[in-house]
């Protein structure tokens, strides 16, 4: 077991807070991402984990060990960077060999180690290869393979496809994603792509300006952001978050943001709603053309039109209120064309003006949420 738990760990330098007291409870197997924009702590968090920062305040366990003051060749632990970080005198086989090497391993142990690790990455033929004979991609196969020859207790990846091109990036996530299918090891990946993070994780840790924003599974967070922040960060096309107000009109709740004025569902309904400054959120397929004179309706003009392939994802104005709309590729729309939009009640998000939390959360897009 190398279940991970941070308690109350904090870092400050000087008299500035990099990551204020957390506390996180990672299960043994599972693959959990960090996530957020760039300097919100999620890299000084694993570097804590790793050994390679010391921590300010708290407590780091892994596998029910307390490793918080112990060097990083004692935690069992292997690193993955995003600058791959390779011998380039040295050839695939032994930058691969070499940290078994300084264990002291025997070398028909390394030469296994090698063998098994250079199949699972498919890599066979490039063993006798220099790091400058390599791909990127190659590159960071070979920075995987360092890490999985030594069988640690944790993966820490850092950011590690940052580095490629679009079409590598996808085709090495989905190897990591076998990896850790196939090890059912521990790993903690480091990224500030929403996309990964979604596509990568058992479960999402939500990081802005060094504290937790939510901790969940990928459709949990998707579906149910905790605050204002993580609604707009985590998606793609993002969330339209919508100023707005609210205000009873004969007798029924309502939100009014410009020229949209819609009857709160059930379960966005406030405990004091009175006359309270808000954020409506809802996500672009949420979206929907629907008849005119439907209630809650906006007729609003197209101002981009952007051709996705399998969809077409527009931007709408009225008023000043602007709306994206993800639209089936096959709903015929065109600059300066007006549509009559409906939001899905049932998936709107309600979040408060002034300190960003949810007032009540969407429901669930899948089974069981």
């Amino acid at each position: 077991m190398a279940e991970i738990v941070l308690k109350q760990v904090e870092k400050t330098y000087g008299n500035v807070t990099a990551v204020h007291p957390l506390d996180l409870h990672i299960r043994d197997g599972e693959l959990t991402v960090f996530v957020g924009p760039s300097g919100c702590g999620k890299s000084t968090t694993l570097r804590m984990v790793a050994g390679l920062e010391d921590t300010s305040a708290g407590q780091i366990l892994i596998g029910g060990k307390d490793v918080t003051r112990l060097e990083p060749k004692d935690r069992n632990i292997a690193m993955v960077f995003q600058n791959y970080a390779l011998y380039p005198h040295k050839t695939v086989y032994e930058n691969l060999a070499f940290a078994l090497r300084m264990r002291g391993q025997e070398r028909a142990q390394i030469e296994q180690r090698v063998q098994w690790a250079a199949q699972m990455l498919g890599m066979e033929s490039l063993l006798q290869r220099k790091p400058r004979q390599l791909s990127g991609g190659q590159m960071q196969r070979v920075a995987l393979g360092r890490a999985l020859v030594r069988e640690p207790d944790v993966f820490l990846l850092d950011e590690p496809l940052s580095n490629l091109d679009a079409k590598l990036r996808l085709r090495m996530r989905d190897e990591i994603a076998r990896l850790h299918r196939a090890l059912k090891t521990n790993m903690i990946y480091v990224t500030h792509d929403q996309v990964e993070a979604m596509t990568l994780g058992d479960r999402i840790v939500v990081m802005k300006d060094g504290r937790i924003q939510q901790v969940g599974a990928p459709l949990e967070v998707y579906d149910r952001p905790a605050n204002r922040f993580v609604a707009g960060f985590i998606g793609a096309p993002e969330m339209n978050l919508l100023d707005g107000a609210l205000a009873r009109e004969g007798g029924v709740l309502q939100v009014r943001c410009g020229p949209l004025l819609l009857p709160l569902p059930a379960h966005l309904q406030p405990a004091s709603p009175d006359a309270r400054r808000v954020v409506l959120g809802v996500r672009p397929e949420h979206v929907l053309p629907v008849a005119a004179g439907t209630p809650g309706a906006l007729a609003a003009r197209a101002v981009q039109v952007e051709q996705m392939g399998a969809y077409t994802l527009a931007t709408f104005e009225a008023e000043g209120l602007r709306l994206r709309a993800m639209l089936s590729r096959d709903e015929a729309v065109a600059w300066g064309d007006t549509r009559t939009l409906g939001l899905d009640a049932q998936r709107l998000h309600l979040f408060d003006s002034e300190t960003g939390a949810s007032m009540g959360r969407a429901l669930s897009n899948h089974a069981g949420g």
